[in-house]
């Protein structure tokens, strides 16, 4: 299936670093054989994972890589492993040598489902606690939201290398951080994680394997509800879009949008999806076919293009929000949006990751199963202006960005602003409690 999406963006060898002690210590038995069967496991993996990026990567040159070389190095290296969680690291620092954002390997679930209990965000050039869930180890601990992340896991979060940082230390059961507090002191913290167990693999002789399915999709979810949610009054629609799916859910609300003078479109925290999402949500905005840019794809090229929606075209006022974690197809989005001039995008510079992947599913084993997947780039994608986001972003017509003072008290300064521009009275406190955080139990 074909998506634009947001993905960790290879940034340092640290990294990888990273990604083999924690699959170490996670994923000590995620394959449960013989160390001889666990390596041919491994090789299997990356011949499958070879074939995966030598027939579909966008690039004939894989960016003048040798892939039979990079491929043999790997082999080598799973030979002289010694358990499963080795194996997985050195298949992940395998695709991490391409350096590309949307390939990438996508490891089997780990054996327990981990709840962190708060959150934390990019905004600048400096990472903040944005969110800590009531009763969690965080909050006994004393986190709170507006505190500076110095360090995390022994690194120092940039945006360059936050999202992998947050993508492989998602199974860590604790994280040891240093914060600086609103009063200009640092602390030491070490915050547990919400452990639950589960399972690593699928035993297709199980009574039930419908079931062992279903929880490894909700594997996938994180700590927090994330759902399409809106605000409005008769002249104002204001909605949080979390992610580029459900084409029903656009459909319905941009059937209430076009009874309002003003859309502030929410896209802050959306990491992307669906390219058929983002081309039916462009569609409503335009009373002709709009061109967001060209594929540029192994063989050839060709446009992306937003077919307009027609009689249900929105005419009102658009303002798009937008900030460090509003990736891919939000981005494309946004700079649509300003490149045909059709509205405002407020907020902070967008991450850059916007080339189009294919991600591929695999699965390993005849009765203990586990799955696995690799994402492949498949396109660059080239805006209408001859220029491609990747790695630089989208930059807002108004760069607004809310203060550690602003996190703590729970203030939106953003949304206020936009609500402004709408022609609304919304103080950045109220603004903030429109749309809490819903944790999940």
């Amino acid at each position: 299936m074909k998506f634009i999406k947001s993905s960790p963006q290879i940034s340092s060898h640290l990294i990888w670093i990273i990604i083999f002690l924690l699959m170490l210590t996670a994923l000590p038995s995620v394959i449960g054989q013989t160390l001889k069967n666990e390596q041919g496991r491994g090789r299997e993996i990356l011949d499958t994972i070879k074939k995966d990026i030598v027939k579909n990567y966008y690039d004939p040159t894989f960016g003048g890589k040798d892939v039979d070389a990079i491929f043999k190095s790997a082999e080598e290296r799973v030979n002289l492993t010694t358990n499963a969680g080795q194996i997985l690291g050195v298949i992940a620092q395998t695709m991490m040598q391409f350096d590309d954002s949307h390939t990438f390997f996508a490891p089997p679930a780990p054996a327990d489902s981990v709840q962190h209990g708060w959150e934390m965000q990019m905004i600048g050039d400096k990472c903040y606690v944005v969110a800590v869930k009531p009763g969690s180890d965080a909050e006994a601990k004393g986190l709170k939201t507006g505190d500076e992340i110095i360090v995390v896991g022994g690194y120092t979060p940039m945006r360059k290398n936050l999202r992998n940082l947050l993508f492989f230390l998602k199974s860590a059961k604790s994280m040891k951080v240093l914060v600086k507090k609103s009063d200009g002191t640092t602390e030491r913290l070490e915050i547990m994680a919400k452990v639950r167990a589960g399972k690593p693999v699928l035993d297709l002789r199980s009574p039930n394997p419908g079931a062992d399915i279903a929880a490894l999709i909700r594997e996938g979810e994180n700590d927090r509800f994330l759902h399409h949610v809106y605000s409005e009054n008769d002249d104002v629609l204001i909605w949080k879009m979390p992610f580029f799916a459900g084409e029903r859910a656009i459909d319905e609300l941009m059937e209430k949008a076009r009874k309002r003078k003003t859309l502030i479109l929410d896209l802050r925290g959306n990491g992307g999806g669906y390219e058929t999402a983002l081309l039916r949500l462009t569609g409503y905005f335009f009373d002709r076919d709009v061109k967001i840019g060209d594929l540029k794809g192994r063989k050839e090229s060709k446009p992306l293009t937003a077919k307009t929606r027609g009689k249900n075209v929105f005419t009102g006022k658009l303002i798009v929000l937008v900030d460090g974690e509003s990736g891919s197809a939000s981005e494309l989005f946004a700079r649509v949006v300003q490149l045909e001039k059709r509205g405002t995008v407020i907020g902070d510079q967008t991450p850059g990751l916007v080339m189009q992947g294919t991600y591929f599913t695999h699965k390993s084993g005849l009765d203990l199963v586990f799955f696995y997947g690799v994402s492949v780039t498949t396109a660059d994608l080239l805006m209408t202006d001859g220029k491609s986001l990747e790695r630089v972003g989208v930059t807002p017509d108004e760069l607004l960005l809310p203060s550690p003072e602003d996190l703590a008290a729970g203030r939106d300064p953003v949304l206020s602003r936009a609500a402004t521009l709408a022609g609304l009275k919304l103080e950045p406190e109220k603004a903030g409690q429109i749309f809490p955080v819903e944790w999940r139990p």
